[in-house]
């Protein structure tokens, strides 16, 4: 079977002539899953308030690109492999396969980190300190790009002053400021 028999057997995909024409009107929806990004996500433990810091998206644009369904353009690709700081291979869907062990592995480390940061804000007595400071220094030269990772959040998220300020630049729904006044 040659391209044109090919596009012929295709529905959509012909004229009665043979030759391949593009398929026309709306395309069935996605019914499988893309691409893994959610799962990385969490799997990394990185919260969608920090994806938003980092991509420069708005949190609607995020909640909607999480969907393993949505059908993102390579650049949002890039951006969340950046975002996430992991191989592009491992965002997208092949098969049901597990994430990369060098995803989990980092995931892992991530976590761990986090843990000891924790620890360490936490702790009062000097010997602790001595070996909260020995792991921490261990984590590091595995992986010194754990060296920018905070602890945990002990009450919600932190807001940094730059999301404070656009908080502020929110509108307020007049249903909202009649209900509160009523």
């Amino acid at each position: 079977m040659n391209l044109v028999d090919d596009c012929s057997a295709t529905p959509g995909l012909n004229n009665g002539s043979g030759a391949p024409v593009a398929p026309t009107g709306k395309q069935p929806a996605q019914t499988r899953p893309l691409h893994r990004i959610s799962e990385v996500q969490k799997e990394q433990g990185v919260s969608h308030r920090s994806v938003v810091r980092r991509t420069g998206m708005s949190m609607e644009q995020v909640r909607s690109q999480l969907d393993p369904k949505a059908d993102l353009r390579l650049s949002d690709l890039y951006t969340w492999q950046q975002a996430l700081e992991v191989p592009i291979a491992d965002l997208l869907v092949d098969s049901e396969a597990p994430l990369s062990g060098a995803v989990l592995n980092r995931a892992r480390m991530l976590r761990t980190m986090k843990t000891v940061r924790a620890m360490k804000e936490a702790n009062n007595e000097q010997n602790m300190d001595r070996f909260i400071t020995m792991l921490e220094n261990q984590l590091l030269e595995i992986m010194p790009e754990l060296q920018e990772v905070t602890a945990w959040h002990t009450v919600g998220q932190r807001r940094t002053h730059e999301e404070m300020g656009r908080v502020a630049e929110r509108t307020i729904s007049d249903s909202f400021v009649r209900d509160g006044l009523g």
